[in-house]
């Protein structure tokens, strides 16, 4: 026997658009409807900026307090850390270092034993750095390129703060003199390894585009702090980071190419304390043919900080409006019977369903990307006036963030007027929403869960969304407290938002297919 379609694709088309106008039209008539997504977006906006106008920061400046300064960065505006000791000279046009890297030791500042005593041990950190370096200028957040061994990574080449490439011919542990070259050739630089000095290998390349004729060209130390992660006294993890400071003794120098002018020492980014004298500054010594730079500091993508996303902490109040709104659009047809019309027009309750998910998923959309963009751009400039030095984030990731964000709330509605349509109960289907998507949030993201438990709940429930509003990304080679409290989730923000996504399927498939056994 042969079955007939129920239409042609153009025809079940128009009826899926006239289902969808007959969902907005029934979503819009209702003023309370309405009134809950506008109010959530308002609440949005209105906890972002009430939080932000609560939040001052200022560092001092002699006798004074003034605004903290905003945080070196590139030419691309990325925020960095670029902090060293550096003892260079100019380098016109092409040209190279080698030196011989003698020895590399360290010494860290661990938690006091007793009161009043500082307990510093000698010791290197992971990251660690002492090498050579090509930089643009001695501006932070110049473009560079540099050579240098670490404390337990190894030889690496590192160019403008987001790269790393590892040296593949030289254990971490072994401390035997190490020679290193960094060759410039108009804007590629190259780094070198070699045990010898005189058969070398090839670590890798580096373009830096637009690099100017004369640049800087010399040796640097630097160490990052010693981070330490301790539970919390409710359960969760608390980030310290301590005083650490690397030397590297150098011998052999030998600059090729034109290098007028004589050897200069700077201690780039250094901290100048309440009395005007360097914190903790760097040094180079000097003896026979050798020197040894100290540094403090790092070379690196800055990834602590307030960020730009720091205002949308109001959003899971917004969230929870939505999801009300939501689950009571789907009970509502139960409640008042309106079921029947929806189904005269389309027999085919899954089709029904689809239509309204789309409509209330379209109709969040619209509402909360707009409340998003304000309080990420006036929340943001309420936080700079305050004094507070937010973490700047490329246009695209911004954005990102307030798409991203949009969705989400989109997507959680749709999530939740499944649960509705599924339990046919409405205080239950919102719990469950709230739950899944607003709970494991809040949980994961305060003091309350250890870190290995928060990781957990924003990989496999729906509040892995929440990684679309992360706009600092982490990075192999700079060590930091990566942690949902700190801002930094589990998932790339595609796939947090993805799997939100799946169980708003997920839901609607089984409500779909529970409409359909009442069919038959």
């Amino acid at each position: 026997m042969s079955t007939v379609p129920h239409g042609t694709g153009a025809k079940a088309g128009r009826e899926f658009g006239r289902l969808l106008h007959a969902e907005w039209t029934k979503f819009r008539t209702v003023r309370g409807w309405v009134a809950a997504v506008i109010a959530a977006a308002l609440v949005t906006v209105g906890l972002g900026l009430f939080s932000a106008s609560g939040s001052h920061s200022s560092c001092g400046a002699g006798p004074v307090e003034v605004a903290c300064p905003p945080p070196p960065t590139t030419p691309t505006g990325e925020a960095v850390n670029d902090k060293f000791y550096f003892v260079h000279r100019a380098l016109t046009g092409d040209g190279a270092i080698t030196v011989r890297l003698t020895s590399m030791t360290g010494r860290i500042r661990r938690p006091d034993v007793n009161a009043g005593e500082r307990n510093v041990e000698a010791g290197l950190v992971p990251w660690a750095k002492a090498g050579v370096m090509i930089k643009e200028s001695t501006r932070q957040g110049a473009p560079y390129a540099a050579v240098m061994m670490t404390g337990e990574h190894g030889v690496r080449m590192q160019y403008d703060f987001t790269h790393d490439m590892a040296g593949g011919h030289r254990d971490a542990s072994d401390r035997s003199p190490l020679w290193l070259r960094l060759a410039r050739s108009g804007d590629t630089l190259t780094g070198y390894e070699s045990a010898d000095g005189r058969t070398w290998s090839r670590i890798g390349t580096a373009s830096l585009a637009g690099l100017p004729r004369s640049v800087r060209i010399g040796l640097f130390a630097t160490s990052p702090g010693d981070l330490t992660v301790t539970r919390g006294d409710l359960g969760g993890t608390v980030a310290a980071e301590r005083f650490t400071e690397t030397t590297g003794t150098f011998d052999r120098v030998a600059v090729a190419g034109t290098a007028p002018g004589t050897w200069r020492d700077d201690d780039i980014g250094v901290t100048i304390g309440p009395g005007g004298a360097p914190h903790h500054p760097g040094r180079a010594v000097r003896s026979g043919g050798a020197v040894a730079v100290t540094g403090v500091g790092d070379i690196a993508p800055a990834t602590e900080g307030m960020t730009v996303e720091a205002p949308l902490g109001g959003a899971p109040i917004g969230l929870i409006l939505v999801i009300v709104v939501a689950v009571v659009f789907a009970a509502a047809e139960y409640r008042h019977g309106l079921v029947r019309t929806t189904l005269l027009a389309a027999p085919r309750r899954g089709r029904a369903l689809a239509a309204k998910a789309l409509a209330l998923g379209l109709v969040t959309f619209a509402a909360t990307l707009p409340a998003t963009a304000v309080t990420l751009v006036a929340g943001g400039r309420i936080l700079r006036a305050n004094g507070n030095a937010v973490l700047p984030a490329p246009l695209l990731t911004q954005v990102r963030i307030v798409v991203g964000m949009a969705a989400l709330f989109a997507l959680a509605a749709v999530l939740a007027l499944a649960l509705g349509a599924l339990l046919r109960h409405a205080i239950a289907a919102v719990v469950t929403a709230i739950a899944a998507i607003v709970v494991p949030h809040v949980l994961a993201t305060t003091s309350i869960l250890p870190d290995g438990a928060a990781q957990w709940l924003l990989r496999v429930t729906p509040a892995a969304a929440f990684a679309v509003q992360q706009s600092i990304p982490e990075y192999p080679h700079v060590l930091g407290h990566y942690s949902p409290i700190a801002g930094f989730y589990p998932l790339p923000p595609a796939a947090g938002l993805a799997v939100l996504a799946a169980y708003a399927a997920l839901a609607a498939g089984l409500a779909a297919a529970r409409l359909r056994r009442r069919d038959a």
